[in-house]
């Protein structure tokens, strides 16, 4: 069974965090934890992007936006804050 995941995040410039979000070392990352997502930015505020994703369970997603690596990645995309993250069920 998979779940639905919606991340909200306050970034600096989409270009900027698309680079780093499509970046071969982030979709290993997400591999790993059988993480399946894709990456949008908000036209109504282009410093908010909202990534939708599939993944195994609440506990992998959790577990994989926790991590230092992970931390890191998402500075350096220029992420300026908290994400806001919603779980979906079907």
């Amino acid at each position: 069974m998979s779940i639905k995941v919606i991340v909200s995040l306050n970034i600096k410039n989409f270009e900027s965090f698309s680079k780093v979000f499509n970046s071969e070392e982030a979709k290993n990352a997400r591999k790993k934890v059988g993480l399946i997502a894709k990456a949008h930015k908000n036209l109504d505020n282009p410093t908010n992007a909202v990534v939708l994703g599939t993944v195994t369970s609440k506990e992998n997603f959790l577990g994989f936006i926790s991590t230092s690596e992970q931390g890191e990645r998402m500075k350096s995309a220029g992420v300026i804050s908290e994400p806001t993250v919603i779980f979906l069920e079907d």
